[in-house]
């Protein structure tokens, strides 16, 4: 849609006005360094000010699951790697494959019936399965 936008497909883009960056300590392997830099990553993205369709933020959210807050931000945290230009990529490449994911409008399900052989076999099946019942009840009472 906007041409200075963050592209995450099917013609849609984000507006980098809507996330948000933070760097904190990361956990982990680093040595000295992880007490000194703060490398880990925290992007958050406020979808309502993304300037993406409501229906592909509904998606989001809900692709999202516990990553997404009641006020309709998305929290992507990111510490694989030692630095914070690396982590910083890989919250960004993660956010947009979230929201690419979404962009993709589910296709409707048509109802289908069973075919005839499919009826058939379930019947056969019901029928099998009663004889052998069947035969375990008069073993019983002999």
């Amino acid at each position: 849609m906007t041409t200075s936008g963050i592209a995450i497909g099917q013609g849609l883009a984000l507006d980098p006005g809507c996330i948000e960056w933070q760097f904190v300590r990361a956990a982990g392997p680093g040595g000295q360094n992880v007490n000194k830099v703060s490398t880990a990553v925290e992007l958050t993205c406020h979808l309502d000010r993304s300037g993406l369709p409501d229906e592909v933020i509904r998606r989001a959210l809900a692709l999202a699951g516990r990553r997404a807050t009641a006020d309709r931000r998305l929290l992507i945290s990111a510490q694989r790697h030692r630095s914070q230009g690396l982590n910083r990529e890989d919250a960004m490449a993660r956010l947009v494959e979230l929201l690419g994911r979404a962009a993709i409008r589910p296709r409707a399900r048509i109802p289908t019936r069973p075919g005839r052989g499919a009826r058939e076999r379930r019947l056969q099946d019901k029928r099998v399965r009663s004889q052998v019942k069947q035969t375990r009840s008069r073993g019983a009472l002999d």
